[in-house]
């Protein structure tokens, strides 16, 4: 799935105590831009000295240090002994731990496919009953959030499970300042604004987009975040959700039609670089690198917030690039302001008091504050002061979350695998190759229904 393809690669199961001091990134008290308010408070009203806390994730490399460091702050208020685990192969790992009785007491995971599953065996614990009211008062899009948390048990019965924490936003467009600078060209606000731009710079001689969906076994899933966010903002919400849920079909015309406002730009071969045949064999990763020419071979690309790490080595984003978030129709004001994404949500898998408490911890400011202020971390949380991110670009994305009015992830990473992950990518292949939208989504419903056999 495209929310777990740039994780990382570690071969050997990572694991970390905090045997010895602890070493807070960021002294208590000393930098009145942290809320140790918060901090002090969480640390009176939760002493675990003697108790173990064990947490199980997707973060492995860089991530965990960052991670880590959020931790000693935990481990530094309550006294715990906090050990953190991955691995490469995490999401069958926690799926053989849960089966076999012996779970973390946390687990953090990015697919809510597998989340819902694990709930459904009653792997998972309901969290406080007064989260939901929590994540309605102190997330941006509040209701999206209570949303992607809430599951069915064993029993059935709907409860909310997870806590959503460290989010990734999916709908931006990339684009050099210096080259729309030189060129006369502004920052579009509205779908229609975009269009019009991306005529103009076809009228001018040049070539608006650059598109690749190249990505080996995994070739197509570009284009899908690309009818993720026409859906998101042709209608609303629910007709998202009714989407990935198949409660809406694929070849349904609302998502036909979403495929080919996507094919208004991809498949005018004076609209991208290397023309329509150039989209497919393009990979991913090569794509954005058509932005940095000079001449440039495109001045737009939509990617989601990973991409910088496929840029020329030494290009600055808030300098060398910038971004802006796929605007909504002009025509469509009553959809609000829809952002789609991905990120990862906290379970309690083991019940203790320790558990609990983590989730309480993930509900202060300084546990979000403390990651924001090094780097690859964004939150939804209001009273997480902005001042914190580490830097303009972060803060930047961080703003996108915070002025959404609905939030939606990725939509093929809700879908089943072999759609999300199978027949909707190999379909964005087949319509780069000329095939029409109609005869795609078809295709697309008729790999759903036979699921079903």
């Amino acid at each position: 799935m495209k929310t777990h393809l740039y994780l990382g690669v570690a071969a050997l199961c990572l694991m970390a105590g905090n045997a010895g001091a602890v070493d807070l990134k960021f002294k208590p008290g000393e930098d009145k831009k942290f809320n140790w308010a918060s901090y002090e408070a969480f640390s009176k009203a939760h002493p675990l000295k003697g108790q173990t806390l064990t947490i199980f994730g997707p973060w492995r490399g860089e991530d965990q240090a960052l991670f880590e460091s959020v931790l000693n702050y935990f481990r530094e208020a309550t006294g715990a002994d906090v050990k953190y685990s991955s691995s490469e192969n995490y999401e069958q790992q926690i799926v053989i731990d849960t089966q076999a009785g012996s779970p973390p007491n946390i687990a953090i995971l990015p697919q809510p496919g597998l989340i819902a599953d694990l709930a459904s065996k009653g792997a998972l614990v309901p969290l406080a009953d007064d989260t939901k009211k929590w994540l309605l008062d102190n997330y941006a899009a509040g209701q999206s959030w209570v949303d992607l948390s809430t599951y069915k048990g064993k029993d059935g019965k709907e409860a909310i499970y997870g806590f959503p924490y460290k989010i990734d936003v999916k709908s931006l467009i990339w684009y050099v300042p210096e080259n729309f600078e030189d060129a006369g060209y502004k920052v579009p606000k509205t779908m229609e604004e975009l269009k019009a731009l991306t005529e103009k710079i076809a009228a001018d001689g040049g070539v608006p987009w650059c598109i690749g969906l190249g990505s080996g076994g995994a070739t197509g899933w570009p284009a899908t975040d690309w009818v993720e966010d026409m859906m998101l903002r042709l209608y609303p919400a629910d007709t998202y959700d009714k989407w990935v849920r198949n409660e809406i079909k694929f070849d349904d015309p609302k998502v036909v039609k979403a495929i080919e406002e996507y094919g208004w730009f991809s498949r005018n071969p004076k609209f991208v670089d290397g023309g329509t045949a150039g989209v497919a064999s393009t990979d991913f990763r090569d794509s954005p690198k058509g932005l940095f020419t000079s001449p440039p071979k495109c001045y737009l690309h939509h990617q989601a917030s990973f991409v910088p790490s496929f840029f020329p080595t030494g290009k600055v984003v808030g300098q060398d690039v910038d971004f802006f978030p796929t605007p909504n129709y002009a025509s469509k004001p009553e959809l609000g302001n829809p952002v789609e994404g991905a990120g990862t949500l906290a379970m309690i898998t083991k019940d203790s008091p320790a558990s609990k408490a983590f989730i309480e911890f993930l509900k202060t400011p300084i546990a979000h504050e403390v990651w924001m202020a090094q780097s690859s971390f964004l939150t939804p949380y209001k009273a997480a002061n902005q001042d914190d991110y580490a830097n303009e670009p972060m803060k930047k994305q961080g703003q996108i979350l915070l002025n959404a009015t609905t939030f939606r992830f990725d939509g093929s990473d809700l879908m089943p695998g072999k759609i999300g992950a199978g027949a909707f990518w190999t379909g964005m292949v087949d319509y780069a190759g000329g095939k029409s939208a109609d005869d795609v989504a078809k295709n697309i419903q008729k790999a759903w229904d036979g699921l079903k056999k």
